[in-house]
């Protein structure tokens, strides 16, 4: 593939997805499901056999560390302890117990019903799973004061996190422990394995305190962006060739920048939400483009019975949460808002460049749970009054 080829191909994908976008805000409904739609399309494009837009594997593992550590970054980088309220501790509460509910249900499901290599297989497809972002609703309803909605928001910032990193925690003890985990290799692994989180912590916290020691000083408005992205992709790379896991250290890195004075703060946290807009666009589209679902009644009969499994661990996991306070239409609001975002598409995309067994069903059926929760979301919130009264849009 020569430069111009592959420059003419990116910049095919970006116009596509600025026009998704565009299309998106007219139809007020969130653009993921179109950026999806469209790679999913462009990649079904073939010309004797080949497909007409295809990209070298190294850029395609470049762009997605570069996601990775920017999604991480900036979504870690907003859990502010300083304002933590009674609305971010009930979406915490919501947060760990979906998590806790899901990985049991849905693991235990997706292991039967697809037959799993292995446990911990299904286990990083569930912790991916436990994942939320509510922009069809946050779409129809962006300023609503309704405390549902401002709850279910609070909860994919505070999720976020924590599904990242949960799944690249469990293929590095897949990596060194193999699928099937015994107790002599567990004795012999435990100590390099610890040493991941340790340098991982340890990398964050090193390049943190440097970088924004330095930030503190002063802001350039040329300059300090600039850093803030160096900072972060230094502090995956630190990471990983310590032996560490660089999405644990800058997850660390994004909290230490969330809750430290920084200088014109505000327009750092503008600048990075506008390039992670940016890398958005880019891997929904490729998500779409790379990950191939098998056609069959077959699959979407055993992939829908997992997603109404799954649909009903969420439901289990809010009465859980909330056994008062909230009406059921309330609760089935919530339970049935479970849109995957970014954070899903970029650890899913990031799995793509990855050899393991077991990878291509994980792939398959997070395309296709990202495809029918966001559908599901979006016909959510043309009838959300219904669920949640006529204060919903006020």
């Amino acid at each position: 593939m020569t430069a111009t080829t592959f420059l003419t191909h990116l910049s095919i994908i970006l116009v596509i997805g600025l026009f998704m976008t565009l299309i998106s805000k007219k139809l007020k409904i969130s653009n993921v499901l179109l950026l999806l739609l469209a790679g999913i399309l462009v990649g079904a494009l073939q010309i004797e056999g080949v497909r007409l837009i295809e990209f070298p594997t190294e850029f395609l593992s470049s762009i997605a560390v570069l996601a990775l550590v920017m999604i991480v970054f900036d979504s870690a980088s907003r859990f502010k302890i300083k304002e933590f309220s009674v609305l971010s501790g009930e979406a915490l509460k919501l947060a760990f117990v979906f998590l806790l509910v899901n990985v049991v249900i849905l693991s235990l499901a997706s292991f039967f019903l697809f037959r799993m290599q292995s446990p911990l297989i299904a286990f990083v497809f569930a912790s991916l799973m436990s994942g939320t972002d509510p922009a069809a609703v946050l779409a129809m309803f962006s300023g609503s004061k309704n405390k549902v909605i401002e709850l279910i928001e609070i909860e994919s910032i505070v999720n976020t996190p924590m599904v990242v990193l949960l799944p690249f925690i469990t293929l590095d003890i897949i990596k060194n422990f193999g699928a099937t985990i015994s107790a002599r290799n567990l004795m012999t692994q435990l100590v390099p394995f610890l040493q991941q989180f340790v340098a991982g912590m340890g990398a964050g916290l090193l390049v943190g305190l440097i970088a924004f020691r330095l930030m503190k000083k002063g802001y350039s408005e040329k300059l300090s962006p600039l850093a803030l992205i160096t900072a972060a992709l230094l502090t995956y790379i630190l990471a990983e060739n310590l032996g560490g896991n660089g999405v644990l250290a800058v997850t660390v890195m994004g909290l230490f920048f969330g809750n430290i004075y920084v200088k014109q703060k505000g327009r750092l946290f503008e600048f990075s939400g506008i390039f992670a807009h940016a890398l958005e666009i880019l891997v929904f589209i490729m998500v779409g483009l790379i990950v191939k679902i098998p056609y069959t009644v077959d699959f979407f009969i055993r992939s829908g019975i997992l997603f109404v499994i799954y649909l009903c661990s969420r439901f289990i996991a809010v009465n859980l949460s909330f056994p008062k306070g909230f009406t059921m239409g309330e609760k089935l609001f919530m339970s049935l808002n479970v849109q995957k975002g970014i954070a899903v598409a970029v650890v899913a995309f990031s799995f793509a460049a990855l050899s393991f067994e077991g990878i291509s069903t994980i792939l398959n059926l997070t395309l296709i749970f990202m495809l029918y929760s966001i559908i599901l979301s979006t016909i959510l919130a043309k009838f959300a009054e219904l669920f949640l009264g006529k204060t919903a849009a006020k």
